[in-house]
């Protein structure tokens, strides 16, 4: 679709209006193209994020309690893609990862990936050094894995953790992403 004019900006929404239901859909403007949103999934969107929001803190509590330093990471990993869409591994480079919201005029700066860094004294000198991703239900994505196996490839992180949710209510599960996917994909 072509970027909208402004002048057939009320004439759109007039006919949305039209034949639309306003009291179950929203219309919004993503760079200047109309998308109609129900508002079902957009109250929805905000409960999940919500919800990890408070995973996220639950997790960063429970590390603080087992004595780990915890931080977060505002790093990402940024990759370039081949003509096909296909990631190039070997052109991965560390960035500042600040999203910017055009609404709000701010930069976000909580969006790195993973999403903690951890230390713990060990002895002397010496730390144990982990990144944490926290996930509800513990499975990556395939970029997400990507970035785990660049990082540790890499050398900046020696383990990375995947926090999940587990069995019994608030308990919370972490998994090496060495040990759950050394060699696959």
């Amino acid at each position: 679709m072509e970027r909208v004019e402004k002048e057939h900006k009320e004439e759109i929404m007039k006919r949305i209006r039209e034949a639309g239901d306003p009291e179950n859909y929203e219309t919004v403007w993503e760079r200047g193209i109309p998308k109609s949103k129900k508002k079902s999934k957009i109250k929805e969107g905000g409960l999940s994020r919500a919800q990890g929001a408070r995973f996220e803190l639950k997790v960063r509590k429970d590390l603080e309690e087992k004595g780990r330093i915890v931080d977060k990471w505002t790093n990402n990993v940024e990759f370039e893609k081949d003509a096909d869409g296909q990631i190039i591994f070997s052109t991965g480079k560390l960035i500042i990862s600040r999203k910017y919201n055009p609404y709000n005029k701010i930069f976000v700066l909580g969006a790195g990936f993973p999403d903690f860094i951890t230390l713990k004294h060990v002895h002397d000198e010496l730390y144990s050094v982990i990144g944490i991703e926290v996930k509800m239900n513990g499975i990556l994505s395939k970029e997400e894995k990507e970035k785990c196996r660049w990082y540790l490839q890499k050398g900046i992180f020696p383990n990375i953790w995947i926090a999940k949710k587990g069995d019994k209510r608030g308990e919370i599960e972490y998994t090496d992403f060495s040990k759950k996917y050394h060699n696959k994909e």
